[in-house]
């Protein structure tokens, strides 16, 4: 935000209040891909701001009581990048850990901007937004890196599989590419993401489930694999001692017998109850899965409330009046 943009807001508006509270708990919000691409659109630039503003509204009003930290998705975005470079003969192509550094950049800036935006047209000028690039450590003997079962990128036919130099499986959309997702294990930035918090900063980070990294001494290597966002920000949720891990996605909540008709959406839920559910398979890996994992990772290592919701219903399920919320 520039000086002339705050001299003319604090000209405007009531002064804010530029007292950091030390007590206000700490949200973590993970936003699914379809924040910024609804599954209708083509996906445009300008479609994704305009779907980002929902969301973002929404944790704009909610910073002014928590400390706030964002991740987001990157399904989308990493595969229109690999359909690009796989369009194009005539540049070197890049490897996977690059592409996920990119859409960080890409997508944090318009997190970043959609929400100073929002601040401004609620008159917070006193709140400050940081942007980080972020790694994440997986181990090199995952068994993840020997069973490649994670879908990114463009859908090809029957004949094009034939001529690919990398594993391929059929998906609901058809075949795709699949790479390694290991298990994150530590954020190499938690230290100063939570000094940041502290000092109340909105921090975005954790883009795309992190740079996948391995530590070799005092070097880190950037690996060829995609980590799951949602189990990314659970670990870091621990690791920085968040309060409440509210995952945003494009349905009401979680689902017991999902798609019969007996399905039912649960609301408020505890964690003993979910680990029954979980053990009977009513949450499949490929969809509600990964949410339901990472919520009760972040559960047994102490934290208060996991919420899965709506992107249009955050700030209700934060209220406790919609999504599902599981507690201990």
């Amino acid at each position: 935000m520039n000086e002339e943009a705050r001299d003319f807001l604090f000209s405007t508006s009531e002064k804010p209040n530029t007292i950091i509270n030390p007590d206000k708990p700490r949200l973590l919000v993970a936003l699914g891909g379809n924040a910024l691409i609804d599954k209708e659109q083509e996906g445009t630039i300008a479609q994704q701001f305009e779907n980002l503003k929902v969301p973002i509204l929404q944790l704009a009003r909610l910073s002014r009581d928590y400390k706030l930290i964002i991740t987001h998705g990157n399904g989308p975005q990493v595969g229109n990048l690999l359909l690009q470079q796989e369009s194009c003969d005539q540049v070197p192509r890049l490897p996977l850990e690059i592409l996920v550094a990119q859409t960080q950049g890409q997508i944090g800036y318009m997190i970043e901007s959609t929400l100073d935006s929002e601040l401004m047209r609620l008159g917070i000028i006193d709140k400050q937004i940081v942007c980080l690039i972020t790694y994440v450590v997986v181990d090199e003997n995952d068994p993840a890196f020997f069973q490649p079962s994670k879908p990114i990128g463009p859908i090809y036919t029957k004949e094009q599989i034939g001529r690919l130099n990398h594993p391929v499986r059929m998906t609901a959309k058809g075949y795709r590419r699949v790479v390694a997702s290991p298990q994150p294990k530590t954020i190499v930035e938690k230290h100063e993401i939570k000094s940041l918090v502290d000092m109340d900063y909105i921090v975005i980070c954790g883009g795309g489930g992190g740079i996948p990294v391995t530590r070799g001494g005092r070097r880190f290597y950037g690996m060829n694999a995609v980590i799951d966002k949602d189990l990314a920000s659970a670990k870091l949720a621990e690791e920085v001692g968040v309060d409440i891990l509210l995952m945003a996605t494009n349905v009401e909540g979680a689902a017991i017998n999902y798609g019969k008709n007996t399905q039912q959406i649960l609301h408020q839920v505890k964690l003993s109850e979910i680990e029954q559910y979980q053990k009977e398979g009513h949450f499949p890996p490929g969809s509600m899965g990964p949410k339901i994992e990472a919520g009760l990772r972040f559960l047994r290592g102490g934290g208060g409330r996991s919420i899965i919701t709506s992107t249009i219903t955050i700030e209700e399920a934060v209220a406790g009046r919609a999504g599902t919320i599981i507690t201990r």
